[in-house]
């Protein structure tokens, strides 16, 4: 019998209370199921007010979480967490340090944060069940040019922060409208001088002046349709792509993770960049490619036999309910995702069990900082996040079929091994 190595994948955790005292049967359920798997991590989506202390670097959507949380994570199940986010600078290099020595003291495999550059571009390393993993994780922004890590230069030192994978915002516009942003730019006077002072604390964006305008910090480009887009760094994309390369060609399994919330009007729209990234991951080794930054659960597509989790949504997400943006109900569901491999690190079976934060009754609110710990999901909520994440697969390939509440997808291979099993019996 066939002997597979199970990834457990979930929705990113925005924790800030120790969850460890809920003992619903729905949370029980869902720590059964990660327990399952022979590895399981999260993106840790907040930084830690530790040690070495810190100062709030945001506004309202700033967040930090005493260490505990992460005993909370450890007790749920996971062996691992990436750490490349837009909340893991929210108390600056010390919340990085801080983040990284409460993780590290707790024996969590983790990525995506270092000391400096180098550092933080490291894959991290565990064996479990026999298996060698590797996480390479990255972070797409938007965000300031110093809440990512950087090597010491001449006169200048080294900055704790975390990986970078750099991602320019850029708006695509027609050629009327093109030349209408340039004739407007050349009225105001705005020159160079403006342009450097404008992107402060950053540096100077470069651009190409045939077909890019850049004003007051937007970066309009040329085109033959009106749409957002970004310019990938070649350089920091590189950079990542040869971490994943080495680990693969040492022997471990790769997972790729990036953060961004480069997304589109729609949340449901999978913007064809990250397509590209994720394949460009996969093509590098990776045997895995998961994403989070749009709030809401996104396609699981299969590339080369190998999976790529556009958006895994939330898993914890703990916010006030005052004032609150995030009512949606989709913010509030997901699944946790069992990936199993074989032997020779191919994508056997992903079954796939639907979870909704706070469980069935705290929907029914606005409540929202009462939704503490995901729950599994059964009736009609879900055959709707089920079915949901069926159709959204089916439009990149993915055929997903229901079954008893959970969304189970085969290999052709396992389905034929399958057949044959049962002709032999």
């Amino acid at each position: 019998m066939t002997q597979y190595f199970t990834i457990a994948v979930t929705g990113q955790s925005l924790i800030k209370h120790d969850i460890r005292t809920v003992e619903t049967k729905g949370f029980l359920g869902v720590q059964d199921i990660i327990g399952q798997s022979d590895f399981a991590f999260t993106n840790f989506e907040t930084t830690i007010l530790g040690r070495h202390g810190g100062w709030p670097l945001k506004g309202s959507f700033f967040g930090a979480s005493r260490p505990v949380v992460l005993d909370t994570l450890r007790s749920i199940g996971f062996e691992g967490l990436t750490l490349s986010n837009n909340h893991a600078f929210d108390l600056g290099p010390s919340g990085v340090l801080s983040t990284m020595e409460e993780v590290e003291a707790r024996g969590f495999v983790y990525a995506g944060a270092g000391r400096n550059r180098k550092e933080a571009s490291l894959p991290g390393y565990g064996s479990f069940a026999g298996r060698d993993i590797a996480l390479v994780a990255m972070d797409g922004g938007p965000g300031p040019d110093f809440m990512y890590a950087a090597d010491a230069e001449v006169d200048r030192p080294e900055r704790p922060g975390i990986n970078r994978l750099k991602l320019s915002k850029v708006l695509d516009v027609d050629a009327t409208a093109f030349k209408q942003l340039k004739s407007i730019r050349d009225r105001l006077g705005y020159t160079d001088m403006d342009l450097g002072n404008d992107a402060q604390p950053d540096d100077t964006p470069t651009i190409d002046p045939e077909t890019e305008i850049a004003m007051a910090r937007a970066l309009f480009r040329r085109s033959d349709r009106f749409g957002r887009n970004v310019k990938i760094d070649a350089s920091d994309l590189k950079r990542n792509l040869s971490a994943i390369t080495v680990a693969a060609e040492n022997g471990d399994m790769v997972i790729a993770y990036l953060h961004h919330h480069h997304w589109a009007s729609d949340w449901y729209q999978v913007s064809d960049w990250v397509g590209s990234v994720a394949k460009q991951c996969i093509d590098a080794g990776a045997a895995m490619f998961v994403s989070h930054g749009a709030p809401v659960l996104q396609p699981v597509e299969i590339y080369r036999g190998r999976p790529i989790f556009y958006s895994l949504g939330n898993f914890i997400f703990h916010i006030r309910s005052e004032g609150s943006k995030w009512t949606a109900r989709e913010i509030w569901e997901s699944v946790v995702g069992l990936c199993s491999f074989t032997p020779d690190g191919r994508l056997a079976r992903m079954a796939f069990y639907p979870v909704v934060i706070g469980g069935h009754d705290a929907l029914q609110t606005d409540a929202l900082d009462k939704r503490l710990a995901p729950e599994l999901a059964h009736g009609e909520d879900a055959d709707r996040i089920l079915s949901r994440f069926q159709k959204q697969s089916a439009s990149f390939g993915t055929q997903i079929r229901i079954s008893g509440g959970v969304g189970i997808y085969e290999t052709e291979a396992i389905l034929l091994e399958g057949m044959q099993g049962e002709d032999a019996s």
